[in-house]
């Protein structure tokens, strides 16, 4: 099953907007002038309500990939919620999840669609159906939440949630001001657009201590007005790194997805160019290893490298002089893509910061033809 989740994963980062599906969002005046230009952490009390009610699953008690189990939270809130797993409500989400994993997030993914007003649930006016679709062949065209809303509320009455929410606060507190500390997503966003055309409105990064190896990254448009937004794991915490590599390791899965957001408009713009470039697959991927498959053509090859090699020009300007901290990012960034089967992560890696340092007055996009004539010769 754990191999089942992990494939999953791939399938979630092709979560895109389709015009036939109902309305996602509704990002309003006061909305849109609320969150222009801002970012934030959260841990949300209806989802972090349907994290526990799967934690809790037979499925979910069973499998530390799709819950983090490593934790003290979670310990306790087995202690407080495990009596309550035979409840009707958590069979059905079992079975739902068992049926088929992308329930998961269905399921997690629209629960912020609605907020408690005392001990019931109320539609948020601003989130309205948000998780309608996993990549093109799985949708679904009724709200689970809006569906099970009457079993959602008497579970968490039951088993008294948002009593055990409030006496959390305290520790999700410190998660996010984890994030502020270890990975600035503020600081990303604003190098990002320094160095793309492309511009963001919004970012949020929606997580839970019980969020395990799903991560994922959708964005959300309406009213000319673009959120990004981020379901990642809490912060990790190893101390036998130093404060730079903790903060390194940190930022690493999520400037590595929102950057996805700016890189993938110039591998759209140049696949012709790229399907030349990188027409020898074998040149640029190991396929052999596992999971390459998902990076079926040359512009999302392409893109995974510059992705990842990115994020090591990012290291380098937040950190600068700091011969440490580029050694670091460059060996781990290196020795991850490599394991995960892309070869030419080093000589792409050092092509990119040497053409960065040969044109100091040019952005990152501006980079990108050259970049692409040199993958040409490779």
């Amino acid at each position: 099953m754990k191999n089942y989740f992990l494939y999953l994963l791939f399938l979630i980062l092709s979560i895109s907007v389709n015009s036939q599906e109902l309305k996602k969002v509704n990002f309003d005046s006061k909305f849109r002038k609320e969150n222009q230009g801002k970012s934030k952490t959260v841990i949300h009390e209806v989802k972090e309500l349907l994290h526990i009610m799967i934690a809790i699953t037979e499925l979910g008690l069973g499998n530390d990939d799709m819950v983090n189990q490593d934790s003290e939270y979670y310990k306790d809130l087995i202690k407080h919620f495990e009596p309550y797993k035979n409840e009707p409500i958590i069979l059905k989400y079992d079975s739902l999840i068992k049926a088929n994993p992308v329930n998961y997030i269905f399921l997690t993914g629209n629960a912020i669609s609605y907020n408690f007003k005392g001990n019931k649930l109320v539609k948020d006016k601003n989130y309205l159906f948000p998780a309608q679709s996993v990549s093109s062949h799985t949708k679904i065209t009724e709200n689970l939440i809006t569906k099970y809303k009457k079993d959602i509320e008497d579970f968490a009455n039951k088993s008294k949630f948002r009593k055990f929410y409030k006496n959390s606060t305290k520790y999700y507190s410190k998660i996010i001001d984890d994030f502020d500390t270890q990975a600035n997503i503020q600081q990303q966003w604003n190098w990002l657009e320094n160095n793309f055309e492309t511009k963001v409105n919004n970012y949020v990064i929606m997580t839970s201590p019980l969020i395990g190896g799903l991560n994922y990254t959708t964005n959300y448009d309406d009213n000319n007005f673009n959120q990004i937004f981020l379901v990642i794991p809490t912060i990790s915490e190893d101390k036998k790194l130093s404060e730079t590599e903790k903060i390194i390791n940190n930022t690493r899965p999520i400037f590595t997805e929102i950057d996805h957001n700016y890189t993938v408009v110039l591998a759209t713009k140049y696949e012709a160019e790229l399907n030349e470039a990188l027409k020898i697959r074998d040149t640029w991927v190991n396929t052999k290893q596992y999971g390459t498959e998902f990076y079926p053509n040359a512009k999302r090859v392409f893109d995974e490298y510059m992705t990842w090699s990115l994020y090591v020009i990012y290291i380098s300007d937040i950190f600068k002089n700091d011969q440490k901290a580029f050694n670091y990012v460059y060996n781990d960034v290196n020795e991850a893509m490599t394991k995960r089967g892309f070869p030419k992560t080093k000589e792409f890696t050092d092509k990119l910061i040497e053409l960065r340092k040969k044109n100091p007055k040019k952005n990152i996009e501006e980079l990108y033809p050259e970049l692409i004539e040199w993958c040409k010769t490779q």
